[in-house]
């Protein structure tokens, strides 16, 4: 990787790993090979990602376990961030787990799957409509903060959230993370990306290639503009797309996830790719269009 950034104080290289493709289908049950979600995660560490995010509700359990068997003891600098606020139950639901409790539970059972006595940073992620919760938003900060006070966390990130929530949470704690789904294919938090840089808060795009219901790699892989820039650099659609976020702003920090070592290669190796000013241009313009058609149709 060709540069470092930060994550609240700490240097971190800028491309991480998403853990939560690891487990089943549906983000439920163990994954179809668990010896190459293991290398996965090995071969993660061997190309510099020093940033792995993960859940305990990811399986449940399963993605820690995983992480806990491949990793343990884990690299000085590996920077293990996971996010609490929700639950799943025996169909693979997924609920909210919002109370003061239930997160400092969540926490904890974190802390053990992992078996660390301290997390990098906990996520705290707004469950429902992504937008609100019926406990009071500084109720669900401050056992986060204790949390923090007592030495089980390094930093609070905020996860699934508007510019009003972190605004509010500002208000009560340092906010060290946006964790929001963000791509060149999704760009409805644009103004969110500019706030979390005037105030120096890592942004870090889940769905960094676009969810499923924007089409995702495939869709990258159609659109002409993304070709284009690829081509001229040697590179596919999927690098092109990361090294857009990349150039984006300094403290983004993707996490792109997937099971496949051939994949992960592929993602690590786009931290290198530098776009010049006639590559962003264009790809800019792309990505306002598609958000432009999106809030159209």
């Amino acid at each position: 990787m060709h540069r470092t950034t930060f994550l609240g104080h700490t240097p971190i290289n800028p491309m991480g790993f998403g853990a939560m493709q690891l487990s089943g289908p549906g983000v439920f049950g163990p994954p179809a090979d668990i010896n190459e979600a293991r290398a996965v995660l090995r071969r993660a560490i061997e190309l510099g990602v020093d940033h792995i995010d993960t859940a305990q509700y990811y399986g449940p359990d399963v993605v820690n376990d995983l992480i806990r068997e491949a990793l343990y003891p884990y690299p000085e600098n590996l920077k293990l961030v996971t996010k609490v606020g929700a639950r799943r139950d025996a169909a693979g639901g997924i609920f909210p787990a919002q109370r003061p409790e239930e997160l400092r539970d969540g926490v904890e059972e974190n802390l053990r799957s992992l078996r660390v006595e301290r997390l990098a940073l906990v996520n705290l992620r707004l469950v429902g409509d992504g937008r609100g919760t019926s406990i009071p938003l500084e109720e669900q900060l401050a056992a986060l903060e204790d949390l923090r006070a007592a030495g089980k966390v390094g930093l609070i990130g905020l996860s699934n959230v508007s510019e009003a929530n972190v605004k509010q949470a500002l208000e009560s704690v340092d906010v060290a993370e946006i964790q929001n789904g963000y791509s060149i294919i999704d760009r409805q938090d644009d103004a969110l990306v500019e706030f979390a840089r005037q105030r120096e808060i890592a942004f870090v795009p889940f769905f960094p290639l676009g969810s499923s219901f924007r089409g995702g790699p495939a869709r990258l892989a159609r659109e002409a503009v993304i070709v284009q820039v690829a081509n001229k650099h040697g590179a596919s659609p999927v690098q092109i797309a990361l090294a857009w976020l990349l150039a984006r702003y300094e403290r983004m920090l993707p996490i792109p996830g997937t099971s496949s070592l051939a994949h992960l290669q592929e993602n690590v190796a786009a931290a290198a790719i530098e776009l010049d000013a006639d590559d962003l241009a264009i790809l800019d313009r792309l990505g306002q269009e598609t958000e432009a058609r999106s809030s159209n149709g």
